[in-house]
């Protein structure tokens, strides 16, 4: 598939938001064969790297190089529903010609367009199955398939194209576990050069190397994503140690000086009694030859202590603040055997089981199921944004719902504006004040929604949701994680734990749902049912 000379090369690559914010400037990167997990921080330019090296987006300077063809797969993939599954297998003119053929017509333009590609229903066919996709066929629509199969119908048609470089953008989004873990073998198997933008551990745990952006620059670690983490605490712990040290150098220098000062004092006070019987020119010789030792050594003090505040300053600046929103929200407790949510007979569509549920105080409940088994249509029916074929939803406290799409923002609309539509009797400087703990500091709250990165986004809409008014004592989260770094998760986790309702989440990220405290794992398959944790 591909050649040791394979790779990508990018030199002093230099790139600013449409705004003229610089994100990288003088961007140095060199990847060769193997998989490489490249991660960083929300906004931090994962995802505009990768699409400046397809070519989807031209540097302001610098060049990117690339020895091979690339295959490319988006984070945000948008495919059109009429469309046959051929068509965007990228297979429809070839399979037509093939079957021209075997259909007796002898046209020139028919073996032309099948060239070398007498196998590729075959081939085709051997791809969809690595994928999970055996039963798709090849004549369906987009249209008929969820929105997980069509991620990975994108990327079936990347690897039919046999690409030298491939580059994934969070490709586990929407994916069930079996998609999940089907993807990972794809990547686990790849032999070409490879660049994966993710924040799901397990694929992570396939990569070679791991490539952390971050401040406009990549850092690297060999190994795979626990390797890095191993790595990235004993640089912490040595910063951290570095940090004290400065900082206890500082405070040491800060003493010496003002105990300098003191010293000169005194001695200019014991210098100008013995002056009584010396001549006054003499005296004064004397005076200013003690003002310049005197000035020395203060400056001498000085100099060290400035010394020590610039190793304090590169100590802080080595230590990673990846920091964590810390919410705290009592309004939103939940009663142990308070009623919350009733389903009786709910039927999504015509044909599909009735699903019956009770949610009774400040249970955590996980829905899991495969792609396609109407998990977002349930948590629809629950908001009434859909209407059941058949069945009854009665919501017995406030509900909030975080739909996969973040679309429930005015995106032309500040943050703080929007948070204040879900709360309009807050005081606009408590909603500041609140927005400052989901990270939103200074004058964050004033930009626009439209311009945030997709966990700012994220981050601004859960901000939003769980400052509402009346507080929300039931949360619907809809494949919460998609939009986040690892770091996100991690703060996404740490704010439900403050977080005092009840919660329904549909997600496929086990180690998050872990994280979570789930306290009822169900799935959706057909009907509902109870299930062991995962």
């Amino acid at each position: 598939m591909t050649a040791t000379g394979t790779h990508i090369t990018a030199s002093r690559l230099t790139y600013a938001w449409p705004d003229g914010t610089p994100l990288f400037d003088g961007l140095d990167l060199a990847v060769g064969p193997g998989r490489t997990g490249l991660i960083g921080l929300n906004g931090s330019g994962k995802s505009t790297l990768l699409r400046l090296v397809a070519g989807e987006l031209t540097p302001a300077a610098g060049t990117v190089r690339t020895a091979g063809e690339i295959g490319y797969l988006p984070q945000n993939l948008t495919l059109d529903t009429t469309r046959r599954v051929d068509e965007v297998l990228g297979i429809a003119a070839t399979r037509a010609a093939l079957h021209a053929i075997e259909n007796g017509d002898p046209a020139e333009e028919h073996f032309t367009a099948v060239g070398d590609d007498w196998d590729i229903e075959e081939r085709t066919r051997a791809t969809l199955d690595q994928l999970g996709l055996a039963h798709v066929a090849l004549d369906r629509t987009v249209g008929q398939v969820s929105g997980g199969e069509t991620v990975l119908l994108r990327l079936a048609a990347l690897l039919l194209r046999r690409p030298d470089i491939l580059l994934l953008d969070e490709p586990t989004n929407n994916l069930d576990l079996a998609a999940r873990r089907r993807l990972c073998d794809t990547v686990a198997a790849w032999n070409g050069v490879l660049v994966v933008v993710s924040h799901d551990r397990e694929l992570l745990e396939r990569v070679d190397r791991i490539a952390d952006l971050r401040g406009g620059r990549i850092t690297w670690y060999g190994g795979p994503l626990s390797a890095y983490e191993a790595a990235i605490a004993v640089e912490q712990e040595a910063a951290e140690r570095a940090v004290r040290a400065a900082g206890a150098d500082v405070r040491r220098q800060k003493r010496e000086l003002t105990e300098a000062h003191d010293r000169l004092a005194g001695r200019a006070r014991t210098a100008k009694k013995a002056q009584g019987g010396i001549p006054r020119i003499v005296a004064g010789g004397l005076a200013s030859s003690a003002e310049v030792s005197a000035g020395k050594l203060i400056g001498r003090h000085r100099e060290r202590l400035a010394e020590a505040r610039e190793r304090l300053t590169e100590a802080e600046e080595a230590v990673r603040d990846d920091a964590e929103i810390r919410v705290d929200l009592p309004h939103t407790a939940v009663p142990p055997r308070r009623r919350v949510l009733t389903l009786r007979d709910v039927v999504a569509r015509e044909g599909a089981e009735p699903v019956t549920l009770d949610v009774v105080g400040p249970e955590r409940i996980a829905l899991t199921g495969d792609n396609g088994a109407g998990k977002t249509t349930l948590l629809d029916i629950v908001t009434g944004a859909t209407a059941p074929a058949a069945g009854t939803v009665e919501a017995h406290v406030p509900l909030r719902h975080l739909p996969q799409r973040l679309d429930i923002l005015d995106p032309r609309a500040s943050i703080a504006t929007n948070v204040r539509n879900l709360a309009p009797g807050t005081d606009p400087q408590q909603i500041r004040a609140r927005l400052a703990r989901f990270l939103f500091r200074k004058e964050r709250p004033d930009q626009l929604v439209g311009t945030l990165s997709g966990g700012e986004r994220f981050r601004a809409t859960l901000a939003a949701l769980m400052l509402a008014e009346p507080p929300p004592q039931l949360l619907l989260l809809d494949e919460p994680t998609n939009n986040l770094d690892l770091a996100g998760v991690r703060s996404l986790t740490t704010a439900l734990e403050s977080y005092r309702g009840a919660l329904l989440v549909v997600s496929h990220d086990v180690p998050f749902l872990r994280g979570l405290g789930v306290t009822r794992w169900l799935r959706l398959d057909g009907g509902l049912t109870e299930t062991d944790p995962l």
